[in-house]
């Protein structure tokens, strides 16, 4: 998992990449293509 700054680019990467908030947190996540997948602190 990548941590990244800004999620906004992360989300175009793929089309299954869907943006979640979980616990304060922004999360990438993606089913198909578990690759994808992002946080921001």
């Amino acid at each position: 998992m990548k941590v990244l700054s800004s999620l906004k680019s992360a989300k175009k990467r793929d089309k299954n990449c869907r943006v979640v908030r979980r616990k304060g947190r922004v999360y990438v996540i993606n089913k198909a293509n578990p690759k994808f997948k992002a946080k921001q602190a």
